[in-house]
């Protein structure tokens, strides 16, 4: 990836989409996908994951045609639209904010905006300062696909912390492709190492999970 210090490797669907914990755990409702077409368009959705816990968390929505599978992937684990806490879309494009609707009681991040129905809070996300959730979540800014990302990170689980990236990260191995898409690749690069070093899982913005494995002289510096 960015940093000669650290290895990742890519989890698969049959492994392990579920990172349990306390008091938080991780669940990848839906793994997303980008893949290029004859035509020269692309066909793209985004990662669905959930955070479960004292607050219930949904960091990001997929796109507008994922209204029935997530009401669905929701009601499979005992919960309705009002049940959701927190919904965190990591930026503002569409196959990543398309549900926002459906969770109109919920305290609602996109990108660096804070809000509880009309009512915006002041954000230190717009000054690259982390929103603490509480003691074991975070909603972290991670621009640099868009001047706005955020990502969500979850600290105890039983696979350590948990990074939910968005399109800070597309998939694992996009060390060559992630800049195309990237409106300050520069920008991006810095927190992307800085997810690195600091993660143990990432869940990317259209891929499976992976994880991290740093040197051990690196790991016990940290």
């Amino acid at each position: 990836m960015d940093s000669e210090d650290i290895s990742v490797s890519p989890l698969t669907e049959s492994q392990v989409l579920h990172f349990a914990g306390g008091p938080y755990s991780v669940s990848v409702l839906k793994v997303g996908y980008c893949l290029s077409q004859p035509d020269g368009s692309f066909r793209a959705d985004g990662t669905v994951t959930l955070v479960s816990g004292p607050r219930t968390i949904l960091v990001d929505t997929g796109g507008p045609w994922d209204r029935d599978f997530l009401v669905s992937a929701l009601r499979e684990r005992g919960l309705e639209a009002g049940d959701v806490h927190w919904v965190v879309g990591t930026h503002g494009h569409s196959d990543h904010v398309g549900n926002l609707g459906l969770f109109q009681e919920a305290m609602m991040v996109v990108g660096c905006d804070i809000s509880d129905g009309d009512r915006y809070t002041p954000s230190p996300l717009a000054e690259g300062k982390p929103y603490h959730v509480d003691e074991h979540v975070s909603i972290v800014p991670t621009p640099g696909h868009t001047g706005h990302d955020v990502s969500v990170e979850v600290r105890g689980t039983a696979a350590g912390t948990v990074l939910v990236a968005g399109d800070l990260f597309e998939r694992c191995g996009d060390r060559d492709s992630w800049q195309a898409l990237s409106e300050n690749p520069a920008l991006q690069r810095v927190h992307r190492e800085r997810a690195l070093r600091d993660a143990d899982v990432i869940i990317p913005g259209h891929g499976l999970p992976f994880m991290t494995h740093r040197n051990p002289q690196d790991h016990q510096s940290r």
